[in-house]
C-alpha cells in the first residue's frame, strides 16, 4: 500500500514537471512567432513609407521606382528587392528596415543588433543582404557600368545608431537628400526607359504564390 502511494506521488510530480517544461517551451515558441509576425508587419510598414517618398520624388524627376521586385536567380532560387529607383543619376537598389531602438552595426559584421531596453535581436547585415541584389541587377543591366548601381540601406523606424555612421546607410528622411547629391545625366533618359522595361520584363508576377515561394527559400537558407 505504501509503495503504491509513493508511485502515485512520483507520477504526479513527473506530470507537473512535464507540464511546466511544456508551458515554458510553448511560451518561447509563441513569443518567437509573435516576434516574427510583428517583424513582418513592421517591415511592410517601412517599405510603404519609403515607397511613398520615392514615388513623390519621381513626380518631378526623370526617374521611375519599382517596388517589391522578385527576381529568379540563375540557380533557380528567388531574391526579393524592396525598391529599385531607376534614374538619370543611376540605379539605386534599396533595402528597407523598419526598426526602432538602438542599432549596433559594423560594415563588415555578418549580423547587426537591435536593442530595445534589455532585449537584443540579431538580424542579417542589410548591406550584405542587398549585395546579392546588386549583383543580380548588374547581371540584368549588363550594358551599364557597375559603379552606376548603388547599394542603399534605409531605416524607416525610430532607430538610433550607437556607432559611427556607415556609408550608404540612411534614415528615411535622409534618403532623398542623399540621392539628390549624385550628379545628373549619368544615364540617358532613353536608357532609363530601357532599364525599367527590362526590369519589368524580368520580375516575377507579384502574387501570393511568389511571396510564399520566396519565404520558403528564406526559411530553408536562414531559418526565418
Amino acid at each position: 500500500m505504501l509503495k503504491h502511494i509513493k508511485n502515485e506521488e512520483f507520477d504526479i510530480i513527473f506530470l507537473l514537471i512535464a507540464l511546466t517544461i511544456g508551458l515554458i517551451v510553448g511560451c518561447k515558441i509563441g513569443r518567437r512567432l509573435r516576434q516574427s509576425v510583428a517583424s513582418w508587419s513592421l517591415e511592410n510598414s517601412g517599405e510603404a513609407l519609403v515607397r511613398e517618398s520615392l514615388e513623390e520624388y519621381c513626380k518631378n524627376k526623370d526617374a521611375h521606382v519599382l517596388n517589391c521586385v522578385t527576381l529568379r536567380l540563375e540557380d533557380g532560387s528567388t531574391t526579393q528587392i524592396d525598391h529599385i529607383l531607376v534614374s538619370t543619376k543611376g540605379i539605386f537598389v534599396i533595402e528597407t528596415k523598419h526598426y526602432k531602438g538602438w542599432i549596433l552595426s559594423h560594415p563588415r559584421a555578418k549580423f547587426w543588433a537591435q536593442i530595445i531596453y534589455k532585449n537584443k535581436h540579431l538580424f542579417q547585415n542589410p548591406i550584405f543582404q542587398n549585395y546579392k541584389h546588386i549583383k543580380e541587377i548588374q547581371r540584368i543591366l549588363d550594358f551599364l557600368e557597375p559603379q552606376l548601381i548603388h547599394n542603399f540601406v534605409v531605416f524607416s523606424g525610430e532607430s538610433i545608431f550607437k556607432r559611427e555612421k556607415i556609408e550608404n546607410v540612411f534614415l528615411k528622411e535622409e534618403l532623398i537628400p542623399e540621392i539628390d547629391k549624385y550628379p545628373d545625366r549619368k544615364i540617358s533618359l532613353n536608357r532609363v526607359q530601357f532599364c525599367v522595361g527590362r526590369l519589368e520584363y524580368m520580375r516575377l508576377k507579384l502574387s501570393r504564390k511568389t511571396d510564399v515561394e520566396h519565404q520558403a527559400y528564406l526559411m530553408q537558407k536562414f531559418g526565418r
